[in-house]
């Protein structure tokens, strides 16, 4: 039974179960809700649980458990006396494509399950056989290859009619004991609510171990880097040359630099205008305009980095050359390339204004309005009641969003690889090019990266300082914002 049928047949079990549940619970009660404990309902999502909860755990389980059963159970079948752990994987990830291959002709009616289980590279062209269906492969079909396919399929087809019997299963004994349960005194209520709170508990721990996760894995090959190079002449180093046949360089204070000064461009395009947007929309724009432009703005945001990087590799950067380089329209040349800190900085603000316009629209609507109409009250204007009433006061809360904003700043990665440049320099010149700390993680990665090199794992050390300033300025900001809420609602 194929994946997405076991889980129709689940939630078929569970809506089944739910209007079982509600009828015994009412039946019970002789068809009075009123000596019910709960409401009816209750009764019937406490059987669809319990039919689903056990029924997806190890449906969970056994997805992630038969590969690793299967893989070891096919693997000692090919000979490994000259093959080391890369190439076994190789020749593994052919085993698993030609098995994928056999089922793709058996259920286009090219071979039969018994054909596909006694075919034999003596006596047919595997591969050619395979490609009559659509199955390309890379080489010829060895003769172990083969039968470590076979028996492939074979525990897989086993695995398969396992895995539905156990699930529908439990699927089944989990809403039949729900369901003998229902009854007009049975606390369906608490029942219900206490399984919605682990649910609830485990999504939000699935969360928090993806994040100790992601830090382990930089923790571990972060310590690695440094054990081959010296932590001082990695934080202070004003160089950054890598070399993989040795003697290389990594100082991040050339990166860092960069970093930090096309953020600090971007914030000057974003804030005043997101600012700005901010206080026309929550203070001076009509209904029916707010309804049309805050869409429109917030639309920027939807648009994926990519895209922004290419408008600045092929429209903007372009642009700033014709009036800053090569005799533009100034008349000077301080730009040689459309590659430069302010190409990125520029196009990363416009990125970045949804998200400084909308947190501000947001925190400066949450002012209450009786400040508001005391200061008109006292003879305020409209504008001087903005500027001297509800921007101080919404100011820890715009100060959040800022800072937010900045540490997305610092995190982009296709906007400066495409439009900032790859060098890693020193300088204040706005229109020179630079690289930043996201786009030599990606450069350092790029290719047969060779792991136990500190120019790989100088990456990793990268990316864990690049994610303790972005989580220590997120850490800030929600401080900012979070004592702001508290202090008006």
């Amino acid at each position: 039974m194929s994946l997405p049928l076991i889980v129709l047949v689940i939630l078929a079990l569970a809506a089944a179960g739910f209007v079982l549940g509600r009828g015994r619970a009412m039946a019970s009660a002789g068809g009075d809700i009123r000596l019910l404990h709960s409401l009816p309902g209750y009764y019937g999502w406490n059987v669809a649980l319990a039919a689903m909860i056990p029924a997806f755990l190890a449906l969970v389980l056994w997805l992630a458990i038969q590969p690793v059963v299967i893989n070891g159970q096919v693997s000692s079948m090919i000979s490994q006396g000259s093959i080391d752990a890369s190439s076994l994987d190789l020749v593994m990830s052919d085993v698993r494509r030609v098995a994928e291959g056999l089922d793709t002709a058996v259920a286009a009616g090219a071979l039969t399950a018994e054909e596909a289980g006694s075919l034999r590279t003596e006596f047919t062209d595997v591969r050619e056989r395979l490609g009559q269906v659509g199955v390309a492969l890379g080489s010829d079909v060895t003769s172990e290859t083969l039968h470590a396919a076979q028996r492939y399929r074979e525990l897989s087809g086993l695995g398969d009619l396992g895995r539905a019997i156990v699930v529908l299963g439990l699927a089944v004994l989990g809403a039949a004991w729900a369901w003998q349960r229902s009854n007009k005194d049975f606390r369906a209520r608490n029942s219900v609510e206490r399984v919605v709170r682990w649910i609830l508990i485990a999504a939000a721990s699935i969360a928090v171990l993806t994040t100790v996760g992601i830090a382990l894995s930089l923790i571990f090959n972060t310590v690695e880097f440094f054990r081959l190079y010296p932590a001082a002449d990695f934080f202070f180093g004003l160089t950054w040359s890598p070399s993989f046949g040795g003697g290389s360089e990594l100082g991040i204070i050339p990166l860092i630099w960069a970093t930090l000064y096309i953020s600090l461009i971007a914030l000057a395009v974003s804030v005043p205008v997101g600012l700005f947007a901010a206080v026309y929309l929550s203070e001076y724009a009509t209904p029916a305009v707010r309804a049309v432009a805050k869409p429109l703005l917030e639309v920027l945001a939807g648009i994926p980095t990519i895209v922004y990087g290419l408008f600045a590799l092929l429209t903007v950067g372009p642009l700033l050359v014709d009036v800053f380089g090569n005799g533009g329209l100034l008349g000077v040349d301080w730009m040689a390339g459309g590659t430069a800190v302010m190409t990125a900085g520029l196009v990363m603000g416009i990125m970045l204004i949804p998200f400084v316009s909308s947190l501000s629209d947001d925190i400066i609507n949450a002012v209450p309005q009786a400040m508001r109409d005391g200061s008109l009250g006292l003879g305020a204007t409209h504008s001087e009641t903005v500027k001297q009433v509800i921007l101080p006061a919404a100011l820890p809360g715009i100060v959040g969003a800022i800072l937010l904003a900045a540490s997305r700043a610092i995190g982009e990665t296709m906007i400066v690889v495409l439009g900032a440049g790859a060098a890693a320099k020193l300088s204040l010149n706005p229109f020179e090019a630079m690289t930043t700390v996201t786009a030599k993680i990606v450069s350092q990665l790029t290719g047969d990266a060779d792991f136990a090199s500190p120019e790989a794992l100088v990456a990793f050390s990268l990316g864990m300082t690049l994610f303790v300033i972005t989580l220590g300025l997120n850490i800030f900001a929600l401080y900012i914002v979070r004592k702001y809420r508290e202090q008006y609602e």
